[in-house]
């Protein structure tokens, strides 16, 4: 396990609501390649804060490597509402494009 993921989990036991650190911790996982265990990370950061618009795109993101297609495509049909919601534009468009990328079927 690398030492920045310890990090962020020991700023966690402190703050565990901290969705910035949550995120950068989801971000390690990624880099390391534990994609279930970053769309573990982006779920709880929109269970804590649904407006946390890039948890949407990355935990999509993530799905998609996974190979499931049709959770990723959940993920950012959610996220394309939230950005609605938010009136951000720019989080809709990367989104949109994210699940028009995606294949139709699994």
């Amino acid at each position: 396990m690398s030492s920045r993921i310890e990090t962020l989990r020991s700023f966690l036991e402190a703050s565990p609501d901290d969705c910035f650190v949550r995120y950068g911790l989801a971000q390690e996982h990624v880099k390391a390649g534990a994609d279930e265990a970053a769309i573990e990370e982006f779920q709880r950061i929109l269970a804590i804060d649904p407006t946390y618009q890039a948890a949407y795109y990355h935990a999509g993101r993530a799905h998609q490597r996974l190979g499931q297609n049709s959770a990723a495509g959940d993920v950012f049909e959610r996220g394309i509402e939230m950005s609605v919601t938010n009136g951000d534009p720019h989080a809709r468009s990367e989104l949109e494009a994210a699940l028009a990328e995606l294949p139709s079927s699994n």
